[in-house]
């Protein structure tokens, strides 16, 4: 299985100014396999540690935390040799130990020609009381599930791959049914690497949801164990009223939806969870459109979607027979919440931060907003073939954007700055435009 990441972890490893990395993501988004293949096939050996399965490693760290007997400690430990930029150290789970995630500031800062790679799924979230960071002394990286390009590559489909990474629009109006086909199959089994993992080798869709069902398990098990217990039913509640919200014309997250009188500030903390951990993305809503877009943002009316396009379809229970079943309305009556769903994931993959745009008064509501290239780019997303968008007719009349996008199933056109692309191609947005 190939992942996009690893370019960035290859491009990491060569930079002269290389500092410990960070790689962030929820859990099950496949960051261990990563890590341990980037070692196995970029290194001569590589020195794994889990700090969570294997607690008793934690003591080391007590005593201090000078790199030299650090490395010294670690290669009689795991009975490897430690070889400067021949060796590849992985701190796995180290938010189960601050001292080894403080120790990295020593690595930067006094042995920098040391490769370490450290991850997380709870980084920030659950280290303990007066637990610190290494600010300033570490570089970041954040895995996804796997990328609708990243599916092709995994299924098999690597001419399709070809096809939409070429950006030849002829090529790809001539592959539209199967791009379409692809993209049911990908709507249905999402991003997740076990589910993708099993279709690839198995083609057992069934498999494939009950994979979900199992991970979907697995999170409400983790708000258990990293969760303070009066936040715990606020987690739930929140994560729970994903799929409701996202069922409705307009998205935005309402509290008193979830709990009779619920308000913003008694749900704080339990969302904040939700997005540190990489469940759930959140887009703001933006009135006034300016540069930066962040400096404009409402944080009180927002979107909320799941972190996986095929756990928000398990978990919203739609029927494989949607999905599957041409003549039925494109991918059910979900079909609006799933492509939403399906372009933001796009879109961070990608390396956009999106925004969406609403009036205080009106039914205008645009599906997202983006800095690209200097410009705001306003994106209104259609789940079909449909060609008028009304909201974004009337964001274009009200703020006269040099570029707008419409994404659709419609084959790829473009009038002036007005791009209309197709829903499988739009990772490569920031390309087309």
């Amino acid at each position: 299985m190939k992942r996009t990441a690893y370019g960035s972890l290859l491009a990491w490893k060569n930079q002269p100014d290389r500092r410990p990395l960070l790689l962030l993501g929820a859990r099950q988004v496949g960051k261990t396999w990563l890590m341990k293949e980037f070692g196995k096939v970029e290194y001569k050996n590589v020195v794994y540690v889990n700090f969570e399965s294997t607690p008793g490693i934690h003591a080391q760290f007590d005593y201090d935390l000078k790199p030299d007997r650090l490395i010294t400690m670690l290669s009689a430990e795991y009975g490897e040799e430690i070889i400067p930029a021949e060796t590849l150290i992985i701190f796995d789970e180290i938010q189960e130990c601050n001292r080894a995630l403080v120790s990295l500031k020593y690595f930067e800062e006094s042995a920098p020609e040391y490769h370490i790679i450290a991850a997380g799924s709870f980084l920030g979230v659950a280290m303990h009381p007066g637990a610190t960071f290494p600010v300033g002394k570490v570089d970041r990286l954040t895995l996804y599930p796997l990328s609708f390009y990243e599916f092709l590559d995994a299924v098999n489909e690597q001419r399709m791959l070809e096809a939409a990474k070429s950006l030849d629009m002829d090529l790809i109006q001539g592959l539209a049914p199967k791009f379409i086909e692809l993209l049911r199959m990908y709507f249905y089994i999402g991003g997740m690497p076990r589910p993708v993992s099993a279709y690839a080798q198995r083609k057992d869709l069934n498999e494939v949801r009950k994979i979900q069902r199992d991970i979907l398990t697995d999170y409400k098990s983790d708000f258990t164990k990293h969760i303070r217990s009066p936040n715990i039913p606020k987690v739930a509640m929140i994560w729970d009223s994903i799929p409701v919200h996202l069922s409705r014309e307009k998205k935005k997250v309402i509290y008193r939806e979830m709990k009779m009188g619920g308000r913003a500030s008694e749900f704080e903390d339990a969302l904040q969870w939700l997005i540190d951990t990489g469940f759930a993305y959140r887009t703001s809503r933006v009135t006034n459109p300016q540069i930066p877009l962040a400096a404009y943002a409402d944080k009180d009316s927002f979107k909320l979607y799941m972190l996986d396009i095929g756990l928000l379809a398990a978990k919203a229970e739609i029927e494989l027979k949607h999905f599957l079943n041409p003549s039925t309305s494109f991918f059910g009556n979900y079909h609006g919440a799933l492509t939403e769903q399906f372009v933001i994931q796009e879109l961070k993959q990608a390396g956009f931060s999106p925004y969406y745009w609403g009036r205080d008064k009106g039914a205008a509501e645009l599906d997202f907003l983006l800095q690209c290239h200097g410009e705001i780019i306003p994106v209104e997303v259609k789940s079909g073939i449909r060609k008028r968008s009304k909201s974004l007719d009337v964001y274009r009349e009200l703020y006269r954007p040099e570029y707008a996008v419409r994404a659709t199933l419609n084959n790829f056109g473009k009038t002036g700055g007005f791009y209309s692309v197709p829903l499988y191609i739009i990772a490569s947005l920031g390309d087309i435009l």
